[in-house]
């Protein structure tokens, strides 16, 4: 009765998750493709990070 619930947390930290929740990986061309741009080191104040385009740029979205 105890393991159940380290069971459902084990359950939810290893499921797999829907795509477009979290930030993706992806790259510039697929960033466009989503109506975003690519920005270094950080997104323009007042614009949203949806994702990065490569290891030093982000993929931004207003």
């Amino acid at each position: 009765l105890h393991i159940q619930p380290i069971f459902i947390l084990t359950e939810i930290l290893f499921s797999p998750r829907p795509a477009g929740l979290s930030p993706v990986r992806a790259s510039a061309q697929e960033c466009e493709r989503r109506g975003g741009f690519c920005s270094q080191r950080s997104c323009p104040p007042g614009i949203g990070r949806v994702g990065l385009c490569s290891e030093q740029e982000f993929c931004c979205r207003m």
